[in-house]
């Protein structure tokens, strides 16, 4: 786990656990309410729609919509500096979620409102891969 505290990276916690577990295998996944069958993101201990406790985590498609996107030309810590500038995008997935990440490849190049995008996932930080996202 990383202890560098001049960039804001995720924790692991045991409610986001397998969360990360699916991304460390290239994998991105979701919770689903073994009670109403409905996902959500971020993960949380109860369903945000019916308030069951249990959840199974499933394979997403990976297919998600660029829903807004902004570009920090500005470092706010230390351990980004080399990345300025970098972008960080919300975007909202086939199953009806949204989640924020980043753009790579052809989508950080040329962003764009509704532009089609797919999961990908990077490991340039020690012990931590983090799903982000390509044009489709």
């Amino acid at each position: 786990m990383l202890t560098d505290v001049s960039r804001p990276l995720p924790k692991r916690t045991p409610v986001n656990a397998p969360f990360w577990e699916h991304a460390d295998r290239q994998i991105l996944a979701l919770p689903w309410c073994e009670s109403c069958g409905k996902t959500h993101f971020p993960p949380s201990p109860r369903c945000p729609h019916c308030l069951h406790d249990a959840f199974d985590w499933r394979p997403a498609s990976g297919r998600a919509t660029l829903v807004s996107w902004v570009v920090f030309h500005r470092s706010y810590w230390d351990g980004v500096a080399a990345d300025v500038p970098y972008n960080v995008c919300l975007v909202e997935l086939d199953e009806g979620v949204r989640m924020l990440s980043n753009l790579v490849g052809a989508a950080e190049e040329a962003p764009r409102y509704k532009m089609p995008l797919k999961v990908t996932f990077t490991d340039r930080f020690p012990d931590l891969i983090l799903p982000v996202f390509d044009a489709a």
